[in-house]
């Protein structure tokens, strides 16, 4: 395998660092979630999870915190991007590596993300997304897709397809979808996407996210 440093953030907090549990008997707040996140987070207290709804789910260590996190790290994953526009009409986007087929029939499709990220007010509130399927030549959109947020759709990357949704261009596969579904989960969220329409481009070999890295398939195991 062939390997090449990753973006600033592929969205998956249990692959990368910075996402954190709430201190108990906090409400989970996206302002709260941000100023945990911005300590330490090996800080050698116990914290609990805690669901607004259901109280404490676990108590959880930072020692388990890190174990998770690097078990989930090992676990190699396709690279996607998710698209969608928000409510002026603005483009927004990033790169994920949680997505996963649901069903044939009907076609649907999942992803999670954090209800934090800069993405999830668009996604939120949005009807429909792009999923976009990448290829190793589409490693420099993957990482500007993880970059600054404001940067992310600066460029001819893009170009405006089915209602007007952004569609990246060159990408092995891409599929337009509607969102039926919505599970909120502590401080995430689970999309599940009914497939409406798409197309394949150009076959590639497809891209991997490893260790907080971007690799490329090698030989057949």
């Amino acid at each position: 395998m062939s390997t090449a440093a990753a973006g600033a953030d592929v969205i998956d907090a249990a692959r990368e660092p910075g996402e954190s549990e709430v201190v108990a008997g906090t409400a989970p707040t996206d302002e709260s979630v941000a100023a945990l996140a911005a300590t330490d987070p090996a800080a050698a207290v116990e914290r609990v999870a805690v669901d607004p709804a259901q109280g404490p789910i676990e108590p959880v260590t930072p020692v388990d915190l890190a174990a998770f996190k690097q078990a989930f790290r090992r676990h190699a994953a396709g690279v996607a991007i998710i698209t969608a526009l928000d409510a002026s009409g603005n483009p927004v986007g990033f790169t994920a590596t949680s997505l996963a087929s649901l069903s044939a029939v009907p076609p649907l499709a999942t992803f999670n993300m954090a209800r934090s990220a800069s993405s999830w007010p668009a996604i939120a509130e949005t009807d429909r997304v792009v999923i976009h399927m990448l290829g190793v030549r589409n490693r420099g959109v993957a990482q500007k897709l993880s970059g600054a947020q404001v940067e992310r759709f600066e460029g001819d990357h893009w170009s405006p397809g089915p209602h007007g949704l952004p569609v990246i261009k060159d990408v092995t596969s891409w599929m337009v979808g509607h969102i039926v579904e919505r599970f909120p989960v502590h401080n995430n969220a689970v999309i599940v996407v009914q497939i409406e329409e798409g197309d394949l481009g150009e076959d590639d070999r497809p891209l991997l996210y490893h260790e907080r890295q971007y690799f490329q398939p090698g030989e057949f195991a």
